[in-house]
């Protein structure tokens, strides 16, 4: 087995010491950044970093764009992505409202679609739970 290579700093090593954001390497292997873009990355590292024990951050838009050196509109239109891609959550303090408790919600895996077009019909529905048949004359379940 090769050796990862060694870090420019190999004696300093992060070791959080307080409550800190974490993202899932999902994010990155299943092309996410490609897909949200850098405002919208922003936003999210910003609402990882703010995020409680329950993913759930209370950053108005505004102060968003203040922590992040951007206009207002970028970032309104990074949190829709994020919402549009279900990867945070809103609920807002009043109904209309665009601000309120933001949720990190958990990275939906991408199904490898290499694998899924040389799955066989058959295997496919093997793997959803249903079985062939006893025999080939045999009728189906009603």
């Amino acid at each position: 087995m090769k050796r990862p290579p060694t870090p420019p700093h190999p004696d300093v090593v992060r070791k959080p010491q307080a409550p800190f954001g974490w993202l899932e390497a999902h994010l990155l292997h299943d092309h996410w950044l490609a897909k949200l873009q850098p405002d919208a990355t922003a936003v999210l590292l910003l609402l990882a970093l703010a995020a409680d024990r329950r993913g759930a951050s209370y950053y108005s838009r505004v102060r968003m764009a203040d922590r992040l050196g951007v206009d207002t509109g970028r970032v309104d239109r990074a949190v829709d992505r994020l919402l549009q891609l279900g990867l945070v959550a809103l609920r807002p303090w009043r109904p209309g409202q665009r601000d309120g408790v933001w949720q990190i919600l958990p990275v939906e895996r991408r199904i490898n679609t290499r694998a899924a077009e040389c799955m066989s019909v058959a295997d496919l529905l093997r793997s959803l739970g249903f079985t062939p048949p006893s025999s080939c004359g045999a009728p189906g379940p009603k």
